[in-house]
């Protein structure tokens, strides 16, 4: 058995972000498997029956000054897009179909053009710009992400993750145990040492 985590993760999640960016400093340390999972959190609400943050408020308020305190403990670079929230289908659909050995390149640069440039990542003009900056060819892109297998993959992960009763993103799934959030970050990897190799 080898020892992993499943992160389930939206590029338009804040604390999908902020919990990325926990992943990469411990992995500079540590190399532990963190298996990224693409969801879509919106189509994930719907499924569960939950009204988004975003569309709250008073919530969408915490939120904001909640990711800003964050970011600040944890000396992250951290800024509220004014485009939240927007349609990450293409981009998470992107994800599925990269090849494995740009996936983390991909990851770094959707999640800081969103959350620390302030770009409006579900422009195609701008979605061009990053993907160059992945050295990703656009018309196989573009033609990728609309292919059946894709679209299928991503909505088969949401739904596994319904499945699962994970209701929001970040969640970590680790021994078959949920945490969600990127405050239970530290619970995840307490679970993970337990986990016995075969």
């Amino acid at each position: 058995m080898i020892r992993s985590i499943d992160f389930y993760f939206d590029f338009i999640s804040p604390y999908s972000y902020l919990a990325h960016k926990k992943i990469k400093m411990l992995n500079e340390k540590k190399n532990i498997i963190f298996n990224y999972k693409p969801i879509l959190v919106g189509a994930l609400h719907n499924l569960q029956g939950i009204t988004a943050p975003a569309f709250i408020k008073p919530k969408l308020k915490h939120m904001i000054s909640d990711c800003n305190l964050i970011a600040k403990k944890d000396n992250f670079t951290f800024m509220w897009n004014s485009k939240f929230p927007i349609n990450s289908l293409s981009i998470m659909r992107g994800y599925i179909f990269i090849n494995n050995d740009i996936k983390d390149l991909y990851l770094n640069i959707m999640f800081d053009a969103y959350w620390k440039e302030n770009l409006d990542i579900s422009n195609k003009e701008v979605l061009i710009t990053l993907l160059k900056r992945c050295k990703i060819n656009l018309d196989s892109f573009f033609k990728g992400i609309k292919d059946k297998k894709i679209k299928n993959e991503l909505k088969n992960i949401t739904q596994e993750a319904h499945d699962k009763e994970v209701f929001g993103a970040p969640t970590y799934v680790v021994n078959n145990k949920i945490f969600w959030g990127q405050d239970r970050f530290e619970f995840a990897l307490d679970e993970y040492k337990k986990i016995k190799l075969c």
